[in-house]
């Protein structure tokens, strides 16, 4: 069996209930995050031969930043119940498989610290009703060295949650989470998702922060070009992990219309959601990714074995793209295009 596949099990060994609970779960009924994987396995490769694949190279860049594979690491929340270090020992094990690592606004470890790393980051925001705490925020993921910012976009409210007994929000303790909320009497309704918003955000972010927003939860084609209108520098194809509206489409059947939708604009563009095998990364970057995030799979991996868990997760998933270009017939990411995937039956 593969390392990779017996993560969640050992992970669930190590968790208290409401924690694996958490991070595995999806929205509602759960349809949307039982879908994801099974979508990307259902595609299908139209190998070349005969081309010279004796050296591959898996190294690409994420708006600027190198990276050795095209296998980037999602932000979530709750690192700290996973790993005492939590987003620390995270970066430490992204660092050493030099990758790029997103950091939620939840995050229980500060920008501060984060920068201190030298791990590239990008800052996962959303924007709160109270938008002198966005600012504020935002104000310091800039001065800690963040690369990029990445505008949630899919929650004017959270998923609903069918729990049963406690959650993880009676477990967590002070300091696992909000760790970069800045000081002040704020209150549950400061703290809310903004739902007013438009894609003026964009704008507005990129000229608080001078840094590229990319824009995380589109699943149309339309949405991404309105994005991309608005000033985006990058799209990550996502439907929050099946944590937000059941019974949206999986991100492996919205990524093709989205690459389609952005062609020709340099957008860079993303995918998360599913991907647990080298043959799903080969079918993203085939139909229009330019790098892949993957979520859970590094929180299991944080909970088994800390930051070298994190990098043999990255490392391994690199070891399978390698193989799977070599089988296909192309010797990098970028020569692949999306003739090489169907979909089966």
């Amino acid at each position: 069996m593969r390392w990779i596949d017996t993560l969640e099990a050992a992970a669930a060994e190590k968790l208290p209930e409401a924690v694996h609970r958490y991070f595995r779960q999806g929205s509602a009924g759960g349809v949307s995050v039982g879908e994801a994987t099974a979508a990307w396995s259902a595609y299908r490769f139209r190998p070349h031969v005969l081309n010279d694949v004796s050296a591959i190279d898996l190294r690409t860049t994420v708006l600027g930043v190198p990276v050795d594979a095209p296998i980037l690491v999602s932000p979530s929340t709750m690192h700290r119940m996973a790993d005492p270090d939590g987003e620390l020992a995270m970066a430490r094990g992204v660092g050493a498989a030099k990758s790029l690592l997103g950091i939620s606004s939840n995050a229980g470890t500060t920008f501060a610290e984060l920068g201190a790393t030298g791990v590239p980051w990008w800052l996962q925001i959303y924007i709160l009703r109270n938008r002198e705490i966005t600012r504020r925020m935002l104000d310091g993921a800039v001065e800690a060295g963040a690369r990029a910012v990445v505008l949630t976009v899919d929650t004017p409210v959270v998923g609903r949650k069918e729990d049963d007994g406690d959650t993880v929000w009676d477990l967590a303790q002070p300091g696992q989470f909000l760790a970069n909320l800045p000081d002040g009497d704020w209150t549950d309704d400061d703290l809310d998702k903004a739902d007013d918003l438009n894609p003026d955000v964009i704008g507005w972010l990129a000229e608080r922060t001078g840094l590229p927003v990319v824009v995380k939860g589109v699943l149309r084609g339309d949405d991404a070009k309105r994005c991309a209108d608005a000033g985006a520098a990058g799209i990550i194809v996502s439907n929050h992990g099946g944590r937000q509206l059941d019974a949206s489409i999986p991100t492996a059947r919205a990524l093709p219309e989205v690459a389609e939708a952005l062609a020709g604009t340099g957008v860079e563009l993303y995918v998360d959601g599913g991907i647990r095998r080298g043959e799903h990364i080969l079918a993203a970057l085939a139909l229009g990714a330019r790098a892949v995030f993957v979520g859970r799979p590094a929180l299991w991996a944080l909970t088994v074995d800390s930051s070298a868990g994190v990098t043999r997760l990255i490392t391994e998933l690199g070891e399978e793209l390698d193989h799977t270009l070599r089988l296909i017939g192309q010797p990098t990411p970028s020569s692949l295009t999306p003739d090489l995937v169907t979909l089966g039956r």
